[in-house]
Protein backbone atom coordinates (compact mmCIF):
# COMPACT_ATOMS: atom_id res chain seq x y z
CA UNK A 1 0.00 0.00 0.00
CA UNK A 2 1.30 3.45 -0.94
CA UNK A 3 2.58 5.40 2.05
CA UNK A 4 1.28 8.94 2.43
CA UNK A 5 3.15 11.96 3.75
CA UNK A 6 2.46 15.66 4.24
CA UNK A 7 5.00 18.46 4.55
CA UNK A 8 3.33 21.35 6.38
CA UNK A 9 4.43 24.97 6.38
CA UNK A 10 4.38 25.25 10.17
CA UNK A 11 3.10 24.07 13.52
CA UNK A 12 -0.01 26.24 13.31
CA UNK A 13 -1.25 24.17 10.37
CA UNK A 14 -0.31 20.99 12.21
CA UNK A 15 -2.51 21.96 15.15
CA UNK A 16 -5.57 22.40 12.92
CA UNK A 17 -4.79 19.59 10.46
CA UNK A 18 -7.79 17.25 9.98
CA UNK A 19 -7.22 13.90 11.65
CA UNK A 20 -9.10 12.08 8.89
CA UNK A 21 -6.63 13.09 6.18
CA UNK A 22 -4.34 10.05 6.17
CA UNK A 23 -0.57 10.28 6.18
CA UNK A 24 2.49 11.04 8.27
CA UNK A 25 2.98 14.72 9.06
CA UNK A 26 6.32 16.51 8.65
CA UNK A 27 6.60 20.12 9.79
CA UNK A 28 9.15 22.31 8.03
CA UNK A 29 10.25 24.53 10.91
CA UNK A 30 12.56 26.75 8.88
CA UNK A 31 12.72 30.24 7.39
CA UNK A 32 15.05 29.57 4.50
CA UNK A 33 14.31 32.90 2.83
CA UNK A 34 16.27 34.54 5.64
CA UNK A 35 19.96 34.03 6.32
CA UNK A 36 22.68 31.84 4.78
CA UNK A 37 21.72 28.61 3.00
CA UNK A 38 24.78 27.71 0.93
CA UNK A 39 26.83 24.73 2.09
CA UNK A 40 28.72 21.89 0.42
CA UNK A 41 27.02 19.18 2.49
CA UNK A 42 23.98 18.59 4.67
CA UNK A 43 25.88 18.74 7.97
CA UNK A 44 27.28 22.12 7.04
CA UNK A 45 23.80 23.27 6.06
CA UNK A 46 22.40 22.28 9.44
CA UNK A 47 25.29 24.06 11.18
CA UNK A 48 24.98 27.41 9.39
CA UNK A 49 21.21 27.42 9.85
CA UNK A 50 21.48 26.56 13.55
CA UNK A 51 23.97 29.37 14.11
CA UNK A 52 21.90 31.92 12.17
CA UNK A 53 18.64 31.08 13.93
CA UNK A 54 20.30 31.23 17.34
CA UNK A 55 21.58 34.73 16.53
CA UNK A 56 18.17 35.78 15.23
CA UNK A 57 16.27 34.51 18.26
CA UNK A 58 17.93 34.47 21.68
CA UNK A 59 15.31 31.97 22.89
CA UNK A 60 16.18 29.49 20.15
CA UNK A 61 19.62 27.99 20.67
CA UNK A 62 21.67 25.93 18.24
CA UNK A 63 20.79 22.87 20.30
CA UNK A 64 17.10 23.69 19.96
CA UNK A 65 17.50 23.81 16.19
CA UNK A 66 19.00 20.32 16.22
CA UNK A 67 16.25 19.08 18.53
CA UNK A 68 13.21 20.59 16.81
CA UNK A 69 14.09 21.45 13.21
CA UNK A 70 16.70 18.98 11.98
CA UNK A 71 14.69 15.81 12.81
CA UNK A 72 11.85 17.08 10.61
CA UNK A 73 14.28 17.81 7.77
CA UNK A 74 15.68 14.29 8.09
CA UNK A 75 12.17 12.86 7.80
CA UNK A 76 11.98 14.42 4.34
CA UNK A 77 15.17 12.64 3.35
CA UNK A 78 13.74 9.37 4.65
CA UNK A 79 10.54 9.40 2.57
CA UNK A 80 10.69 6.14 0.57
CA UNK A 81 10.11 5.63 -3.12
CA UNK A 82 6.56 4.92 -4.29
CA UNK A 83 5.13 7.29 -1.67
CA UNK A 84 2.37 9.89 -1.99
CA UNK A 85 3.69 13.28 -0.78
CA UNK A 86 1.55 16.39 -0.41
CA UNK A 87 3.23 19.73 0.19
CA UNK A 88 1.18 22.43 1.97
CA UNK A 89 2.58 25.86 1.14
CA UNK A 90 1.23 29.35 0.55
CA UNK A 91 2.29 31.91 -2.07
CA UNK A 92 4.41 34.26 0.05
CA UNK A 93 8.19 34.25 -0.23
CA UNK A 94 8.65 32.58 3.17
CA UNK A 95 6.57 29.58 2.08
CA UNK A 96 7.83 29.49 -1.49
CA UNK A 97 11.52 29.19 -0.62
CA UNK A 98 10.67 26.38 1.80
CA UNK A 99 8.59 24.76 -0.96
CA UNK A 100 11.50 24.91 -3.42
CA UNK A 101 13.79 23.38 -0.82
CA UNK A 102 11.33 20.55 -0.10
CA UNK A 103 11.03 19.70 -3.78
CA UNK A 104 14.81 19.68 -4.14
CA UNK A 105 15.05 17.01 -1.44
CA UNK A 106 12.71 14.53 -3.14
CA UNK A 107 12.60 15.27 -6.87
CA UNK A 108 15.03 12.51 -7.85
CA UNK A 109 12.97 9.82 -6.18
CA UNK A 110 9.98 7.91 -7.48
CA UNK A 111 7.40 9.78 -5.41
CA UNK A 112 3.97 11.09 -6.40
CA UNK A 113 4.05 14.80 -5.56
CA UNK A 114 1.16 17.17 -4.94
CA UNK A 115 0.78 20.79 -3.86
CA UNK A 116 -1.99 22.27 -1.70
CA UNK A 117 -2.44 26.05 -1.56
CA UNK A 118 -5.14 27.97 0.32
CA UNK A 119 -7.92 29.51 -1.77
CA UNK A 120 -7.02 32.93 -3.15
CA UNK A 121 -9.89 34.62 -1.33
CA UNK A 122 -8.65 33.46 2.09
CA UNK A 123 -7.34 36.41 4.05
CA UNK A 124 -5.08 34.48 6.46
CA UNK A 125 -3.89 31.60 4.26
CA UNK A 126 -4.19 28.18 5.87
CA UNK A 127 -4.70 29.94 9.19
CA UNK A 128 -8.05 31.19 7.93
CA UNK A 129 -9.36 27.71 7.09
CA UNK A 130 -11.25 25.36 9.37
CA UNK A 131 -10.93 21.59 9.14
CA UNK A 132 -13.67 21.28 6.53
CA UNK A 133 -12.01 23.89 4.31
CA UNK A 134 -8.63 22.20 4.72
CA UNK A 135 -10.13 18.90 3.60
CA UNK A 136 -11.64 20.64 0.57
CA UNK A 137 -8.26 22.18 -0.27
CA UNK A 138 -6.65 18.75 0.00
CA UNK A 139 -9.23 17.26 -2.35
CA UNK A 140 -8.27 19.93 -4.91
CA UNK A 141 -4.53 19.37 -4.57
CA UNK A 142 -2.42 19.93 -7.68
CA UNK A 143 -0.27 17.16 -9.14
CA UNK A 144 3.36 18.25 -9.50
CA UNK A 145 4.80 17.03 -12.80
CA UNK A 146 7.71 19.48 -13.09
CA UNK A 147 9.67 18.53 -10.00
CA UNK A 148 13.08 18.68 -11.68
CA UNK A 149 12.52 22.24 -12.85
CA UNK A 150 11.01 23.30 -9.53
CA UNK A 151 14.07 21.89 -7.76
CA UNK A 152 16.24 24.21 -9.85
CA UNK A 153 14.59 27.16 -8.12
CA UNK A 154 16.23 26.12 -4.86
CA UNK A 155 19.62 25.66 -6.50
CA UNK A 156 19.46 29.10 -8.12
CA UNK A 157 18.12 30.69 -4.95
CA UNK A 158 20.83 29.31 -2.68
CA UNK A 159 23.45 30.15 -5.29
CA UNK A 160 22.18 33.74 -5.47
CA UNK A 161 21.65 33.34 -9.22
CA UNK A 162 18.85 35.83 -9.82
CA UNK A 163 19.09 35.61 -13.61
CA UNK A 164 18.39 31.88 -13.81
CA UNK A 165 15.92 32.08 -10.94
CA UNK A 166 13.86 34.55 -12.99
CA UNK A 167 14.22 32.53 -16.19
CA UNK A 168 13.05 29.33 -14.50
CA UNK A 169 10.11 31.09 -12.84
CA UNK A 170 9.16 32.52 -16.23
CA UNK A 171 9.20 29.04 -17.79
CA UNK A 172 6.89 27.81 -15.01
CA UNK A 173 4.59 30.82 -15.09
CA UNK A 174 1.58 29.21 -16.76
CA UNK A 175 1.13 26.43 -14.22
CA UNK A 176 2.69 28.24 -11.26
CA UNK A 177 2.15 32.01 -11.74
CA UNK A 178 2.62 32.60 -8.00
CA UNK A 179 6.25 31.48 -8.27
CA UNK A 180 7.14 34.29 -10.64
CA UNK A 181 5.66 36.79 -8.20
CA UNK A 182 7.63 35.33 -5.28
CA UNK A 183 10.86 35.40 -7.27
CA UNK A 184 10.30 39.04 -8.21
CA UNK A 185 9.72 40.19 -4.63
CA UNK A 186 12.85 38.27 -3.61
CA UNK A 187 14.83 40.21 -6.19
CA UNK A 188 13.13 43.43 -5.11
CA UNK A 189 14.46 43.04 -1.56
CA UNK A 190 18.06 43.18 -2.76
CA UNK A 191 19.81 46.57 -2.36
CA UNK A 192 20.52 48.53 -5.54
CA UNK A 193 22.77 51.54 -5.12
CA UNK A 194 21.11 53.91 -2.63
CA UNK A 195 17.94 51.81 -2.63
CA UNK A 196 18.05 49.55 0.47
CA UNK A 197 15.69 46.91 -0.94
CA UNK A 198 11.90 46.82 -0.85
CA UNK A 199 11.37 45.61 2.74
CA UNK A 200 13.66 48.24 4.28
CA UNK A 201 12.24 50.93 2.01
CA UNK A 202 8.75 49.97 3.17
CA UNK A 203 9.84 50.09 6.82
CA UNK A 204 11.29 53.57 6.32
CA UNK A 205 8.03 54.71 4.75
CA UNK A 206 5.97 53.19 7.56
CA UNK A 207 8.07 54.92 10.22
CA UNK A 208 7.55 58.19 8.35
CA UNK A 209 3.81 57.62 7.85
CA UNK A 210 3.06 56.51 11.41
CA UNK A 211 5.49 58.90 13.07
CA UNK A 212 6.41 56.25 15.63
CA UNK A 213 9.24 53.92 16.55
CA UNK A 214 6.96 51.41 18.30
CA UNK A 215 7.87 48.10 16.72
CA UNK A 216 4.53 46.42 17.39
CA UNK A 217 2.69 49.06 15.36
CA UNK A 218 5.35 49.06 12.65
CA UNK A 219 5.30 45.28 12.36
CA UNK A 220 1.50 45.24 12.13
CA UNK A 221 1.55 47.77 9.29
CA UNK A 222 4.42 46.02 7.51
CA UNK A 223 2.45 42.77 7.59
CA UNK A 224 -0.43 44.54 5.86
CA UNK A 225 1.63 46.24 3.18
CA UNK A 226 4.10 43.43 2.49
CA UNK A 227 2.21 40.20 3.23
CA UNK A 228 3.79 38.71 0.09
CA UNK A 229 7.04 38.30 2.03
CA UNK A 230 5.48 36.26 4.82
CA UNK A 231 7.98 37.71 7.30
CA UNK A 232 7.48 36.96 10.97
CA UNK A 233 8.32 39.41 13.74
CA UNK A 234 11.90 38.14 14.02
CA UNK A 235 12.65 38.84 10.35
CA UNK A 236 11.06 42.29 10.46
CA UNK A 237 12.75 43.16 13.78
CA UNK A 238 16.17 42.41 12.32
CA UNK A 239 15.48 44.66 9.32
CA UNK A 240 13.95 47.31 11.57
CA UNK A 241 17.05 47.35 13.78
CA UNK A 242 19.25 47.79 10.71
CA UNK A 243 17.10 50.65 9.47
CA UNK A 244 17.12 52.40 12.84
CA UNK A 245 20.87 51.89 13.31
CA UNK A 246 21.66 53.33 9.90
CA UNK A 247 19.27 56.21 10.47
Amino acid sequence: MQKKYHILNGDVLKEQFPADIPGEIIVLRECLMDGPVMSNNIDGFYAIRAKFISLLDANFTESTHYEKTVPELEKISDIPDMSDLTLWFEDDLFCQVNFWFSISQVHQRNIDLFLVRPPQDTLYGFGGLDKVALKTAFEKRMAITDADKLALLWEFYRGNDSKNLLLTAHELRFKYPFIQHAVQVHIDRQPQGEFPGRPKATLKQIIKDLQTDRFDLIFQEFSKRESIYGYGDLQVKRLYNEVITKK
